[in-house]
C-alpha cells in the first residue's frame, strides 16, 4: 500500500507548480527501481498510465474498468511452497510493477472500501489512506492541508 500511496503521490502541486516524480527519465527510473521495478522506459511509461487511471478512479473520474488494458495477458498461477499455497502474477517484467500496483489499489478497496481517496484541500493534489477508526481523515496531512483549512475556516468566523 505504501508504494501505491506513493504513485499516486507522485505528481504534486509545489508552490502552484506540478511536480512529476516519473516525468524526468532519470528520476522515473530511479523511482521505479526504488520501488521494486527494473527502470525501463516501458515500464516507466506503464508506471505514468497506472497512476493517472489510478487516480481518476480515485478521485471518482473514471470506472474501474479503465484499468482493463494495464491487466490485458496478466495471469496469476497457484504455487505451492513450504508456507502452502501461493498466488504468483505472471506478467512481462515491464508490466510487474504497475500490475503489483493495481492489485494494491484492488486489495486496498476490498479491505478497506473508501479509505483511499483525495485530500479535501481543493489545491492539493495528494492522496490519503485514511487508517483512522472513525473513516474520518480529511487531509494528506494534517500539519499541512489540515492546517491550512482550518485557518481559513477560522478567518472566516472571525472577520
Amino acid at each position: 500500500m505504501d508504494a501505491l500511496l506513493k504513485l499516486l503521490n507522485s505528481r504534486p502541486l509545489v508552490d502552484g507548480e506540478e511536480q512529476d516524480a516519473l516525468g524526468d527519465p532519470a528520476d522515473g527510473r530511479r523511482w521505479a527501481r526504488e520501488h521494486g521495478g527494473d527502470g525501463s522506459l516501458a515500464e516507466l511509461a506503464l508506471l505514468r498510465e497506472a497512476r493517472d487511471i489510478l487516480q481518476g478512479i480515485v478521485r471518482g473520474q473514471r470506472p474501474a474498468v479503465a484499468l482493463g488494458p494495464l491487466l490485458e495477458g496478466v495471469h496469476q498461477a497457484p504455487e505451492i511452497t513450504s508456507d502452502g499455497l501461493r498466488w504468483t502474477v505472471r506478467t512481462p517484467p515491464h508490466a510487474r510493477l504497475a500490475v503489483e500496483l493495481v492489485l494494491a489499489w484492488a486489495a486496498t478497496e476490498e479491505r478497506m472500501p473508501g479509505r483511499l481517496r483525495p485530500c479535501a484541500n481543493g489545491e492539493c493534489r495528494l492522496f490519503l489512506l485514511d487508517r483512522s477508526r472513525a473513516n474520518r481523515a480529511r487531509w494528506c496531512s494534517m500539519a499541512v492541508c489540515g492546517n491550512r483549512e482550518k485557518a481559513r475556516r477560522h478567518y472566516e468566523r472571525t472577520r
